[in-house]
């Protein structure tokens, strides 16, 4: 019985450790997603050039797929932003890595905020998985999927625009489907209009 009890014990000890170093590069690929939405956020060409692999394979939430160069065409070619532009800005949630070896997997929900100059907000949501492989000591992603989450309340389009995107792709291109757009009340209450029109009001936190 004793026995049975330190075999028992030894397998817990094992398990435990085989899962605290299931995803040992997870501190270093969290702070690259990181640093990668805060440059997309301002649309910087070398963020882009660092997080990406020549050999890329992007599928936008629209359908279309395209390699590094499309993409940092795209980005490279739009205009400087000025005083007075949307601001957009990007973050993650749910986040869930898992490594194996010198690849690793990434999943998480982007959230998507982009700030008019009157203050209205408009958000947007996707579900983005990438691949990131480790060739000569450096992380970079060979393979990402962008698939948009339709607005609960919107009938969703099944032939949605090339438009619709993440921050792999153009700040021009950051309206998704049905995005809301919330505003203030007279009364100070915060409130997007639904598919019928009418006001729906949501936390004051919206509209901050």
């Amino acid at each position: 019985m004793k026995l049975f009890f330190t075999i028992f014990a030894l397998f817990l000890l094992t398990s435990v450790s085989l899962h605290a170093q299931s995803a040992p590069d997870a501190p270093e690929i969290t702070r690259m997603l990181h640093e990668f939405l805060a440059g997309a956020g301002r649309n910087d060409s070398e963020i882009h050039d660092r997080f990406w692999a020549e050999d890329l394979i992007y599928t936008r939430s629209a359908g279309a797929r395209v390699g590094k160069e499309e993409l940092l065409k795209g980005v490279r070619s739009a205009p400087a932003a000025k005083p007075g532009d949307s601001v957009n800005v990007y973050t993650s949630e749910d986040l869930r890595i898992q490594q194996y070896g010198y690849a690793v997997i990434v999943a998480f929900k982007l959230v998507s905020t982009t700030t008019k100059p009157d203050g209205t907000k408009t958000i947007s949501n996707h579900l983005n998985t990438g691949t990131f492989i480790k060739r000569n000591g450096k992380w970079q992603v060979v393979a990402w999927q962008a698939t948009t989450i339709p607005n609960p309340t919107t009938k969703t389009n099944t032939q949605s625009s090339d438009n619709e995107s993440t921050p792999a792709e153009t700040s021009q291109q950051l309206n998704s489907i049905a995005p809301r757009t919330y505003a203030k009340g007279p009364r100070g209450g915060c409130y997007y209009l639904n598919s019928s029109g009418k006001k729906t009001y949501v936390d004051h936190s919206y509209c901050k």
